[in-house]
């Protein structure tokens, strides 16, 4: 009883002090009627003109005949001038340079123009321009004057404007050069400024950018220790008496807890002040209880509030052994994990907020717990979204050191920038509890010999100067490109990484634990179709923390990585497929979002589900099927073959349980005896009636649970499913609609490709759409488009005048009933 008086005592007291702290800050504000600072999204009313131009950068350029346009954009997955059937389709074309790396679609030079006025706000006398992404080679000019340029086309970068801007009032113009030049990717990058800009209004004396950090030191039952460290700049002429005032706000936005320093004399400068404060009754962020915090930070400079900024984390602790694997406030975790690039298929890489968000749902629904963002840093709304949804992250710096993969790629810039680009990742992504990891590279060409270890290094000593709070790891495979060479060669590689991250080296786990017994490893890639072995080294060893399978999503480019193939005699496992493949089709979901027979797989792995069964389609006698190593079966859950009535079906059915029993139309195909030591499928020969194919699980000779398939009827209709009927008035807010080939029923037609017309009206229009059908060009953001194995996708996207109302879709296909959805925008 008495704890409880003293922790009522406790809490009152805060709650006083909180009120007490909000009536100081509110007073000082009123009393000094000023602004501390103004972060304005910049996306709305640039100009666009791709190619170059001669006296682009200067403000008395003529641009009035240059396109309008909104950013974020990204002009690459826009239609090509000049269609030709087989040549030009699209956004593709066979004219790229990029070829099956970039999916055939173009980069080149573009140019952006904006003109602006502010307004007269004198005591905010610091302008940034602040850039989330821009892909690649920007240069930036301010009223005709170059401010900088960012080589890398996956870090953010700012400009202070300050001294080109001209007086208040008075119009300024911004220029930015793009050039997405050459072959430097092996993978769509999409090109343009993609991300999304903002301009920055501050005082002399502020907060720097990304300059507070936020860290847990350590949780207990009743509170968590956690530390705010705030970085200030001085740019006045004089020193100035500095304090800091923070708030921690709960997710129900009530003041958990404040703290105050002392003010302390600054001189003109940089120093950074760390508070540590106790939380009361904190709620840890995890996967399954993702509760964030905010943190508000007031500077107060000379008596006055100068500045203001915020920052969202979360209360949690990580913790890497190869005795005890990885703990998430001392649970152990398994990281069920997908690699990602970093387009929104038929978006292109243009960030639009709600489509970072859906990739990540998307993750989540299907089982994933973590995501490698292959091979580059990620928007900050997706990991917002990591944040808000409980998905741990291996937040990735770089595909290429020095030595290329392209010849136009980053490794021209990395010893000038890497140092650059790896604190503005550190800085801007250290507060999301979701990132657990960083990784300096991925499949190194020198990460084995002298040059390699000295930057590996470089990069780690760096890393741990910057966030010495979570552990440095590095994507390692066999010497592929180094024939001859052994894998035990690779040792000295481990030695300054905190976690060993292996790509494609299940086999490697137990033998190489025997020799490194301390050695942290993680299965930074694997294969689908080897899944289950990968995740039994999971289950088995603690010492093996995770598995990310490449890939969690379809992307665009790496045309044809997970295809398969029907000839008369196998063919090879590797190599990219020729146009008109346009994706990758390796990973578990779909372009549209939807799940492919190796999610299915990985449910039973995971435990999310019992039995699952595929039917492979029918393969010509006397041919023979080849899967890529990151390729799958031509398999999918469907019973409709019509036209192979008596001829055998290949069936696969996916258990854990003792035995499996086949059944079509009630009667019994077969029954087969799972051995888990050795995998979990069971394969029937089935000869192919209309009918209901139902596949049990038994165990002890009971159903514990089953699987069917059922022959559909005749295409009646096509149906519209949005992922949420109502959003918001904002560019960057959309819906997904489901487009579906239903008989009579209402049961998914799984073999139909029908053309189908979309038309749409309204206050919103369609950003994107299309099929997951890897080779379908013709369906890409087209108002004609086929479905594929039944199904399709739109994305509509409320337009810009932000007005409430409704987007109607219909979609008519000939013969068929027309589909509508009607969405409401507020």
């Amino acid at each position: 009883m008495e704890y409880y008086q003293h922790r009522k005592r406790r809490n009152r007291f805060l709650s006083i002090l909180a009120f007490l702290f909000l009536l100081v800050v509110s007073i000082a504000c009123k009393q000094q009627k000023q602004l501390t600072r103004i972060e304005s999204l910049f996306d709305d009313n640039w100009k666009f003109h791709l190619g170059d131009i001669e006296g682009a950068a200067l403000s008395s350029f003529d641009d009035h005949g240059w396109r309008k346009l909104d950013l974020p954009n990204d002009w690459s997955i826009e239609n090509l001038p000049n269609q030709e059937p087989g040549k030009v389709v699209g956004p593709f074309t066979k004219e790229s340079i990029g070829t099956t790396a970039t999916g055939y679609t173009v980069g080149g030079t573009g140019w952006y123009r904006k003109t602006f006025t502010l307004a007269d706000e004198k005591q905010l006398n610091q302008v940034i321009i602040h850039f989330d992404g821009v892909y690649m080679n920007s240069e930036v000019w301010v009223n005709s004057k170059q401010v900088g340029v960012h080589p890398y086309g996956y870090t953010a970068f700012q400009f202070d404007i300050t001294e080109c801007l001209n007086p208040a009032g008075k119009p300024n113009v911004i220029a930015v050069k793009v050039k997405n030049e050459g072959r430097n990717s092996r993978w769509y990058s999409g090109s343009g400024i993609y991300r999304h800009v903002w301009l920055i209004q501050k005082q002399s004396v502020h907060i720097a950018h990304d300059g507070v950090f936020v860290h847990t030191e350590n949780i207990s039952t009743n509170e968590a220790n956690v530390t705010v460290s705030t970085t200030v700049e001085n740019s006045a002429n004089e020193n100035a008496a500095v304090q800091l005032q923070i708030r921690i706000i709960d997710a129900n936005g009530q003041v958990s807890t404040t703290s105050e320093t002392t003010a302390k004399n600054m001189k003109p400068g940089t120093e950074e002040i760390t508070q540590r404060i106790q939380v009361p009754q904190a709620k840890l962020w995890s996967t399954e209880a993702p509760n964030l915090y905010t943190a508000e930070i007031s500077l107060i400079s000379n008596g006055k509030v100068t500045d203001q900024t915020k920052t969202t984390f979360g209360i949690r602790t990580i913790h890497f052994d190869a005795k005890t694997g990885f703990t998430l406030n001392g649970k152990n975790v398994l990281l069920k994990g997908g690699n990602l690039h970093h387009d929104n298929g038929f978006l292109g890489a243009a960030t639009i907020d709600r489509a970072e968000e859906r990739r990540v749902e998307l993750m989540k629904v299907n089982g994933f717990n973590a995501i490698r963002t292959s091979h580059n840093p990620p928007s900050t709304q997706f990991l917002d979204a990591c944040d808000r949804l409980g998905i741990l992250v291996l937040n990735e710096a770089f595909d290429q050191w020095v030595r290329p993969k392209n010849p136009q790629d980053y490794s021209l810039y990395f010893r000038e920038w890497w140092q650059k680009d790896l604190k503005s990742m550190i800085y801007r992504d250290r507060n999301h509890p979701s990132v657990i990891f960083w990784s300096i590279g991925n499949e190194l060409n020198e990460r084995a010999d002298s040059l390699g270890y000295a930057i590996r290094k470089e990069l780690v000593d760096e890393v741990h100067r910057l966030d010495s709070t979570r552990p440095v790891t590095e994507g390692v495979c066999e010497f592929w490109d180094h024939w001859g060479r052994k894998w035990e060669t690779a040792a000295p590689v481990f030695s300054d990484l905190d976690v060993a991250g292996y790509n494609y080296l299940q086999k490697a786990f137990e033998s190489d634990h025997v020799e490194y017994p301390d050695r942290i490893l993680v299965s930074t890639e694997s294969y689908a179709a080897e899944a289950y072995y990968y995740w039994q080294g999971v289950e088995k060893h603690p010492y093996v923390i995770g598995d990310f399978v490449w890939t969690g999503m379809d992307h665009l480019g790496e045309t044809g990585c997970g295809h398969s193939k029907i000839s008369d005699k196998p063919g090879p496992r590797v190599g990219l497929q020729p146009w008109p493949w346009f994706n990758n089709y390796s990973g578990d979901i779909d372009l549209c979002g939807n799940k492919k027979p190796q999610s299915y797989y990985r449910d039973v792995i995971w435990n999310n589900s019992k039995i699952e069964m595929m039917v492979h389609t029918p393969i010509p006698e006397g041919m023979v099927e080849t899967c890529s190593y990151w390729g799958w079966p031509d398999e999918y859950p469907s019973w409709n073959w019509k036209g192979n009535e008596g001829k055998t079906m290949d069936v696969r059915v996916f258990s854990k349980s003792p035995k499996v029993r086949l059944e079509l139309n009630g009667k019994v195909i077969g029954e087969q005896t799972i051995d888990t030591n050795t995998g979990i499928t069971a394969t029937f020969k089935v000869p192919y009636e209309p009918g209901i194919l139902k596949a049990i699980a038994l165990d002890n000779g009971k159903e514990i649970a089953s699987k069917e398939l059922k022959t559909t009827g005749s295409p009646a209709k096509v149906r519209l499913t949005a992922d949420r009927l109502t959003i918001q008035a904002n560019r960057n807010d959309l819906s997904y609609v489901k487009v579906e080939i239903v008989d009579d029923q209402g049961n998914v037609i799984p073999n139909s490709t029908i053309p189908v017309t979309f038309r749409v009206s309204g206050v919103g229009e369609i950003a994107g759409s299309g099929n997951a059908n890897p080779i379908d060009m013709d369906s890409f953001n087209n108002k004609v488009c086929r479905t594929f194995r039944g199904k399709a996708l739109a994305i509509l996207r409320p337009l810009k005048d932000r007005k409430s109302g409704a987007i109607t879709l219909r979609a008519q296909a000939d013969g068929l009933e027309t589909g509508e959805v009607v969405v409401r925008v507020y």
